[in-house]
């Protein structure tokens, strides 16, 4: 049987992860706390027992939330990372900081006190792709100055033009 890895990291490449075993209860958490920490109207989480969470670059940071739950995040660019119970035998990744986040679907929901009640009306807005209409030319003038990791391990980090 082969190994699994699912890898992810933050924005700026300081940390890199790697989960060995497929995560479980992938859910999305609509709570004020989640809200503040993802800087979004919903947090989405995977998790894995911590036996198959493996740091492979840099060290994440911690915040303890509350008495009974920490936030990891990196501490140079503020991605938010992991959240654990400090009495569950869990870690759970955030799903946006997967190098596939597509290849995780939430399955349930929580939180619902805090759902903003837009919600659902603003996903159903018009929308276009990145660099159309007014932003016409955006994407390549970021491309030119992206410091963003890439979507994958990377050997080195930063690289020579970050």
């Amino acid at each position: 049987m082969a190994e699994v890895r699912i890898t992810g990291g933050c924005q700026c490449g300081a940390v890199r992860y790697a989960l060995t075993a497929e995560p479980t209860n992938p859910n999305i958490c609509y709570c004020r706390m989640c809200q503040k920490a993802f800087g979004n109207v919903f947090g989405s989480f995977a998790g894995v027992r911590p036996e198959h969470f493996e740091i492979t670059r840099g060290a994440m940071a911690w915040f303890a939330s509350s008495d009974f739950a920490d936030r990891g995040f990196c501490r140079d660019c503020g991605t938010p990372l992991a959240y654990r119970f400090r009495d569950r035998p869990r870690i759970s990744v955030s799903l946006g900081s997967l190098d596939d986040p597509e290849s995780i679907r939430p399955v349930s929901a929580y939180g619902l006190e805090g759902r903003v009640t837009w919600l659902s009306e603003v996903i159903a807005l018009p929308a276009a792709m990145t660099g159309t209409g007014e932003d016409e030319g955006l994407v390549d003038r970021i491309r030119g100055s992206n410091r963003q990791h890439p979507d994958h391990d990377t050997a080195v980090w930063p690289s020579a033009r970050a």
